[in-house]
């Protein structure tokens, strides 16, 4: 303080009011902001330690600053903030609700069976725990999400909405499923309905037949897997969308990109840019085979989509 904003000194007195208001600006910060304030010569340095609390909001709001000048922060800049300072994402926390009477032994094994792992014995509290998705006897959200006898009754937006529309726009509406089951099986079903709805044809080489659909299917289960791992689960009321039209498919995934991800995507979805994701299953355990059976575990599933989807020149979906 006492300095222009060319650099020179216009002098700054501390005086007991003038470091009490500063003191009051502080404190009323959520959470309160320590700083130190001190009288050097005729200015007066007021110094903000990094907070290890992020993020810090005033009476006003939050701001943020940007080439030297301070602007109010967005709806969707305060979204990816959060996002960012979470102390564990959604998946990860541990729910208080469910019990191990919760966990069907029939859902893991036919996980299990998808990630071409043979156990002679199912035991839950095991399994879940060599997954990294229980720990100290409680199990995590993302243990609910594929393996709860009913994940709605503890995370309500657990579910797929797949509708077929008759035209290009969303009017008529001739099939619709609601999928609300656990996150493999969601997988499977919107697999299905696409089968069901989309225009194939065949072709014959030799003594066998091919089915060939008008979006390559290989793009089509990479985005699906994309959209069930990526998924923002954190977001009530919201569900994975698949809809299918005359002309397209798009897939509707609850969530937004950090930063400039979402640009980088736009600008070529075959690049080597990377969108923020997190696994559901934390450190590493890709190994079960969901990563890497289902979507690839480098986080290239875009490229990958694109690659398939531009081969057939078809535009493939709509995922922000």
């Amino acid at each position: 303080m006492g300095v222009r904003d060319d650099r020179t000194i216009s002098g700054e007195k501390l005086t007991n009011d003038l470091k009490a208001r500063i003191n009051s600006i502080a404190r009323n910060c959520n959470p309160p902001v320590q700083v130190k304030i001190k009288q050097l010569q005729n200015i007066i340095a007021v110094e903000a330690p990094q907070g290890e609390e992020k993020p810090y909001n005033c009476s006003s709001g939050y701001f943020r600053r940007l080439d030297g000048t301070t602007q109010k922060m967005t709806n969707h800049e305060l979204r990816i903030m959060f996002q960012e300072h979470e102390a564990a994402p959604v998946e990860e926390k541990l729910n208080e609700d469910v019990t191990w009477d919760d966990i069907s032994k029939e859902k893991i094994q036919d996980f299990l069976k998808e990630a071409d792992v043979s156990i002679r014995k199912i035991v839950p509290r095991d399994i879940l725990t060599s997954l990294s998705i229980a720990q100290d006897d409680r199990i995590t959200n993302a243990g609910v999400l594929f393996f709860a006898k009913n994940p709605r009754k503890f995370i309500l937006q657990s579910q797929m909405t797949l509708i077929a529309f008759k035209g290009r726009d969303r009017v008529h509406i001739y099939d619709r499923q609601d999928v609300q089951d656990d996150l493999l099986t969601q997988f499977n079903a919107a697999v299905l309905f696409l089968m069901k709805h989309l225009n194939r044809r065949s072709e014959i080489k030799g003594v066998n037949r091919k089915d060939i659909y008008e979006i390559p299917f290989e793009a089509l289960r990479e985005a699906i897997a994309n959209a069930i791992i990526h998924r923002d689960y954190s977001i009530r009321g919201t569900s994975l969308m698949v809809e299918v039209y005359d002309d397209r498919v798009e897939i509707i995934n609850p969530g937004v990109f950090p930063g400039s991800a979402k640009e980088g995507l736009r600008e070529n979805l075959c690049s080597e840019k990377r969108a923020y994701s997190r696994p559901l299953f934390p450190h590493g355990q890709s190994r079960t085979g969901w990563h890497w059976n289902q979507a690839d575990e480098r986080s290239n599933g875009y490229g990958r989509t694109a690659d398939a989807s531009h081969q057939a020149d078809r535009l493939l979906y709509n995922y922000l």
